[in-house]
């Protein structure tokens, strides 16, 4: 079960949505260190180090919805809400754009 699980509904179509997700890892991994890969309609990712060390997950995108899931190890639940929070945030952001 995910630590962290939130779900937002889009009008973007498939293809922009997973764009959108895209360009949301590949700033994660640059500012965080975490490594992700496309599955189908995924984003696999997890942290082997950096400050998210430990942390795993995925974003699911579909046609209206985008849902991130992530695990955070034992050391990092107590900054859930910060990482839940920043998370929304980013999200808001690029599905606004």
């Amino acid at each position: 079960m995910a630590t962290i699980d939130i779900k937002r509904t889009h009008n973007l179509g498939i293809d922009a949505a997973k764009k959108k997700a895209e360009e949301l890892a590949t700033g994660m991994k640059d500012k965080l260190g975490i490594d992700w890969r496309w599955d189908g309609n995924n984003i696999k990712f997890d942290a082997p180090s950096g400050m998210a060390k430990g942390a795993s997950g995925q974003v699911t995108v579909e046609a209206t919805l985008l849902r991130v899931e992530i695990d955070l190890p034992f050391l990092l639940r107590p900054m859930k809400g910060t990482v839940e929070s920043k998370v929304n945030e980013r999200l808001d952001r690029a599905l606004s754009q």
